[in-house]
């Protein structure tokens, strides 16, 4: 562990010398980082989906650096300093193991997550929902709704319901877009939701597949773009039909 401390405090002395020397460094606030954090918490999921370790590696890197500074900036007005973060979340962690620091018995994973959740509502929360953050995009809102309500019991009982409950979603909406109604976009998101509450149930999560989509689709329409300039031919002016066999030939690589 001395190698980790000395790493640590490393980063620390560097933070201290940045804000007080760098005018940049001596700029920023905690409202000024926020959208800095964020990117760089996009840029670590690119690198996890991507499988590159290394990129993973200096990402985390990155965001390491980030969690300093608003610390930095905290102890500057003597709000909280990094022990206290520190202490403040091992504090947590190890009231909310208690099958681990205490003497509870759990047999499974759903056991932990239902007593971290019963744990959190006896520590002052009103809703098991209020951890769930307002500003996080809508497709990961629903995966941590869904999770969180899981967690107290309010769940399915098999992935077959779940199912059903997707084709009911669909039905409904098909109705209402057939008629062009104002319920279809409420409609379409009882979908959407019912589709991640089924792909949770198979263990696969929302994001990432609809992210390694993205990736593919990217892939092969810029193979379209590149392959059909080669023969001379120019987007916007191909039939669907002619993009089509570009569009297969990426498939098949």
């Amino acid at each position: 562990m001395k190698q980790e401390a000395e790493a640590f405090v490393r980063l620390l002395n560097i933070m201290n010398d940045l804000r007080a020397k760098c005018p940049w460094d001596m700029k920023q606030t905690m409202q000024s980082l926020r959208h800095l954090t964020i990117e760089e918490t996009y840029e670590l999921t690119d690198a996890i989906l991507d499988n590159d370790l290394e990129e993973v590696k200096k990402e985390l890197g990155d965001l390491m650096l980030h969690l300093v500074f608003y610390a930095k900036i905290g102890s500057e007005t003597n709000s909280f300093n990094i022990t206290d973060v520190l202490n403040g979340i091992c504090e947590k962690l190890i009231h909310r193991h208690p099958h681990i620091y205490g003497d509870v018995e759990v047999t499974n994973e759903d056991e932990v997550k239902a007593n971290w959740e019963k744990l959190k509502l006896k520590e002052g929360k009103k809703s098991v929902l209020e951890g769930v953050p307002k500003s996080l995009p809508a497709l990961v809102k629903a995966v941590r709704i869904q999770d969180k309500a899981r967690g107290v019991g309010f769940d399915w009982d098999n992935k077959e319901q779940v199912w059903e409950k997707v084709n009911e979603e669909i039905e409904e909406f098909k109705v209402e877009a057939d008629k062009k109604s104002d319920k279809m976009e409420d409609e379409f998101g009882d979908v959407l939701f019912s589709l991640i509450n089924y792909g949770r149930f198979l263990n696969l999560n929302p994001e990432d597949a609809l992210e390694k989509t993205n990736k593919k689709f990217i892939k092969r329409f810029q193979y379209l773009e590149t392959e059909s300039a080669k023969d001379g031919k120019k987007m916007g002016e191909m039939t669907l039909e002619e993009m089509d066999v570009y569009w297969n030939k990426a498939k098949a690589l």
